[in-house]
């Protein structure tokens, strides 16, 4: 079965969560891991991991609020209210605990949720991401586009070219035309007031989180993409020695969505640690 096969075969939940309902897709038995996407993705970027841990893990796929099948917003919000929808999806699957696996906005979240509620969470896969506050470049360039996104209806002509750009690097615009076309088709069917507010809260709002991740006690691990134009991997490492004990990888070929791009090399990081992680939470 094809990862598009696995995805579209996943059972269906609609969640009530403090950020309206989300959709939740599942799949599999055993220990959870779930998956939280990048601004403007959603639960089918991680099509692939599905693919591969379903057979030994209940996979969650999320649409994070105001993307995919989730209901729009209509307000900011902050990461730690993402941490309460995680929370709250938990409660309403029935779930203790899960592995968590976030990509830039989801990694971002996802050090809040090790944070704040680290007795939901197993391991931590970290990728694309940052726990600095905006830049000046981010906090001028996100919300102008946004807002001419909205004048537009939608993402379209040199905007799209501009996220492409920003998503993937060298390697993905030259050898992988399936990612660059996903990430087209995603762009294509955004709700782009919902994302304007989704977009305005984890750019340029976002708060400094290296104090918070500091007080993290559980396994982390973070990951960077070496051709990562959003996130340089010198900002990506900075978060990583925030978090005691954290462990930080920098994957080649890579850009700002390695799962989409290097899939194969995400789930062998995911599955080595997960390996780690297992029999010492047994022990």
């Amino acid at each position: 079965m094809s990862a598009d096969a696995v995805f579209d075969s996943l059972e269906q939940h609609d969640i009530p969560t403090c950020l309206g309902r989300m959709r939740v897709r599942s799949g599999g038995s055993g220990p959870a891991i779930m998956f939280w996407s990048s601004l403007l993705m959603n639960g089918r970027m991680w099509s692939a991991q599905a693919e591969h841990f379903i057979g030994r893990y209940r996979v969650l796929l999320v649409d994070p609020p105001g993307h995919g099948d989730s209901e729009p917003l209509r307000r900011g919000f902050t990461f730690e209210e993402c941490a309460r929808c995680v929370v709250e999806i938990l409660d309403a699957l029935g779930i203790e605990r899960t592995h968590f696996v976030g990509n830039s906005w989801g990694g971002m979240m996802g050090g809040t949720l090790a944070a704040r509620h680290p007795q939901r969470v197993g391991l931590s896969v970290l990728m694309n991401c940052t726990a600095s506050p905006a830049g000046l470049r981010h906090r001028l360039e996100f919300p102008l586009l946004s807002r001419m996104v909205r004048l537009l209806g939608g993402v379209r002509g040199p905007i799209t070219g501009s996220v492409i750009n920003a998503f993937v690097g060298p390697t993905s615009l030259r050898e992988r035309p399936q990612v660059v076309a996903t990430i087209r088709r995603e762009l294509a069917r955004i709700d782009v007031n919902s994302v304007g507010w989704a977009v305005n809260s984890v750019v340029p709002q976002r708060p400094d989180q290296h104090a918070l991740v500091a007080t993290i006690r559980t396994p982390v691990l973070v990951v960077a993409g070496i051709e990562d134009r959003t996130f340089p991997v010198a900002e990506t490492r900075a978060m990583a020695q925030s978090i005691p004990g954290a462990e930080f990888v920098v994957l080649e070929r890579a850009a700002h969505l390695a799962g989409l791009e290097v899939p194969e090399q995400v789930n062998a990081l995911i599955e080595a640690r997960l390996e780690r992680f297992v029999p010492a939470a047994a022990a």
